[in-house]
């Protein structure tokens, strides 16, 4: 997350309308307003195979796949003259049963029950902190979290237990196969990774190699 474009603060309402009239995204943490940066062509890649992957094992089920535009707000009630709470774009979302709404424009979800966020080098230590922690307090509904790396074929899977404490998985490698038990669905990584090319690294001795 990079610096904040609002000084001083700015309420939710401020930020809901003029969001709503912009072209670019940006998200909102506790009054103020953050621009979201472009992806790249390997974050785009593992967000398109993995709509396809989960949408494609969801149809006809209880769980819906949104992508990219969509809103989820993490906090207490949003009074529009308040400024604490969160307002992000997860690279996706999971929906089971009826969404819940913000209000009538229906672009701002309240239940999510998964949110997959494909990690990159200007947002990594957000998402791994403060994000994960307002999602955790803020949405009841979210049984898990999953942090899915560019740079190699390594996805992070957090677990919520029933008391509330989150359980820790990774599975790294492309012959890998992860599971997702509340959603009843699995991905390998193989096919997360498709067509995405690691950054190479210099050994020791100069030649290459992927990381």
């Amino acid at each position: 997350m990079g610096l904040p474009l609002t000084q001083p603060l700015c309420s939710i309402d401020e930020y809901l309308t003029e969001e709503r009239a912009a072209e670019e995204r940006h998200e909102y943490l506790d009054g103020q307003v953050y621009a979201m940066a472009g992806e790249s062509g390997e974050h785009a890649d593992i967000c398109t195979n993995l709509v396809r992957i989960l949408s494609t094992q969801m149809l006809g089920g209880p769980c819906r796949v949104r992508s990219k535009d969509t809103k989820v707000y993490s906090g207490p009630a949003p009074e529009g003259h308040r400024t604490k709470g969160m307002f992000s774009y997860p690279d996706l979302v999971i929906l089971c049963g009826e969404p819940r709404y913000h209000d009538a424009h229906r672009d701002i979800v309240l239940n999510p029950s998964a949110i997959i966020e494909a990690l990159s080098p200007s947002t990594e230590a957000f998402d791994r902190g403060e994000k994960f922690l307002r999602y955790q307090r803020g949405n009841p509904t979210l049984t898990d979290y999953l942090l899915v790396w560019q740079s190699a074929p390594v996805i992070e899977h957090y677990i919520r237990r029933a008391d509330g404490s989150w359980s820790y998985y990774v599975f790294e490698g492309l012959d890998q196969r992860l599971t997702i038990p509340s959603l009843e669905c699995s991905v390998r990584l193989a096919e997360v990774y498709d067509r995405v090319a690691f950054p190479v690294e210099k050994t020791e001795e100069g030649a290459s190699h992927p990381s």
